[in-house]
């Protein structure tokens, strides 16, 4: 699946393209041999979801060439003004979003995001967390009021299992968590202390031997697991959120509370639990293996991922059709470009893996997997002395 969304300042309109693609696929090419659907949404009538059909097909967008996106990205004197636009852009699809209340996966773009990308939170979470992040943003207090207002029917009050693409409650709770650590520049923030006990209980509940450690969520080799498809998801967005949080806490000089037995959890805990995460997705884990694709000695080698797997243009010019396509997918041959720094939906819950692309829930990469990671190898990259 291969999708995006283009944020845009016309506040009846969203847009959106995407491939359909199924489990088994119908067709296996690489994104550069494949054309995509676009949708044009348009929510100018009340009612949800603000999902339009498919109006246009169109090949995707050239990437925009290194030098012209570094010279925007160091033009610093247009980051105040940027930024401003961009937050303007986010109050208006926020607006949107709230009056035109619905998931996007229930209308016209079904048949394109489901199974697979379907909205089973369902989409209070991301009205709360939008308006929780917009306050950040803008410092606007309307965006709080919101949050008071709307959060124990959008799910505040919910037990949290995950924090991932789709369910947005915890990774909401952990930031609100940190205004109440600020106390927001001395500001009063009635209604906010539960969700840094929310906070609490989350994290609390990961960390082995604290009050309300939920035991069975690691493997033998101490990966945290959580689904058994593409579980690397729920390892690189929790270890994000665990150093976000040791991080709001130290600078408060504060802990988590766990309640009675071993009622607190220092900040350096969870740094060292998200640590040991990382060194696991690296290579330090049972298998011996690597689960970023071209780190260290031994890493996947058969992704199922359509670019991976099949010859490039220059290499191979002649047409691939679908079902030729297929070979590829199914070969039991290294991939011909290697993915490097993607990380796979990695192992079982027993540490076992298999290299293998028709093993897509083990095998396949994700931007949504990656992601988190960044923040995370950034965090370690700076802290660490060399």
């Amino acid at each position: 699946m291969w999708t995006w969304w283009a944020g845009t300042t016309t506040p009846a309109t969203t847009s959106s393209s995407a491939c359909p693609w199924r489990s088994p696929p119908r067709c296996w090419r690489g994104a550069w041999r494949t054309w995509a659907s676009s949708w044009g949404p348009s929510c100018r009538t009340p009612g949800p979801p603000c999902a339009g059909a498919p109006t246009t097909c169109s090949r995707p967008p050239r990437r925009p060439r290194a030098r012209s996106t570094s010279r925007w990205a160091t033009r610093r004197r247009t980051t105040g003004a940027g930024s401003a636009r961009l937050v303007r852009a986010a109050v208006l699809a926020f607006e949107l979003a709230d009056r035109h209340r619905g998931s996007y996966s229930a209308g016209a773009l079904s048949s394109a995001v489901c199974p697979f990308y379907c909205s089973y939170s369902g989409y209070e979470d991301e009205l709360l967390w939008a308006a929780a992040w917009l306050h950040r943003a803008s410092g606007n207090a309307t965006f709080m009021a919101y949050v008071r207002a709307n959060g124990a029917q959008d799910g505040a009050g919910d037990d949290d299992y995950s924090f991932s693409w789709d369910d947005k409650r915890i990774g909401t709770k952990v930031l609100l968590a940190r205004a109440v650590l600020r106390r927001d520049r001395g500001r009063n923030l009635p209604g906010l202390q539960p969700y840094k006990a929310h906070s609490d209980s989350y994290i609390c509940s990961l960390v082995p031997g604290a009050s309300g450690f939920q035991a069975g969520q690691y493997t033998p080799g101490g990966l945290l697991y959580r689904e058994g498809s593409s579980n690397m998801q729920y390892v690189t967005a929790t270890t994000f959120l665990l150093l976000a949080y040791a991080k709001y806490l130290r600078s408060a000089g504060a802990t988590a509370a766990c309640g009675g037995g071993r009622g607190e959890v220092a900040p350096a805990e969870l740094v060292a639990l998200a640590k040991r995460q990382v060194d696991y997705i690296l290579g330090k884990n049972p298998a011996g293996t690597s689960y970023m694709v071209g780190f260290g000695d031994r890493y996947p080698r058969r992704l199922h991922h359509r670019g991976a797997s099949m010859p490039s243009v220059r290499a191979h010019p002649a047409r691939i059709g679908c079902d030729q396509g297929f070979a590829y997918l199914h070969s039991a041959a290294p991939d011909a470009n290697v993915l490097v720094g993607a990380v796979v939906g990695g192992p079982d819950a027993r540490d076992g893996f298999v290299d293998d692309r028709d093993s897509y829930g083990q095998t396949e990469p994700a931007t949504y997997i990656n992601a988190p990671l960044v923040g995370v190898l950034a965090y370690f990259a700076g802290t660490t002395k060399y």
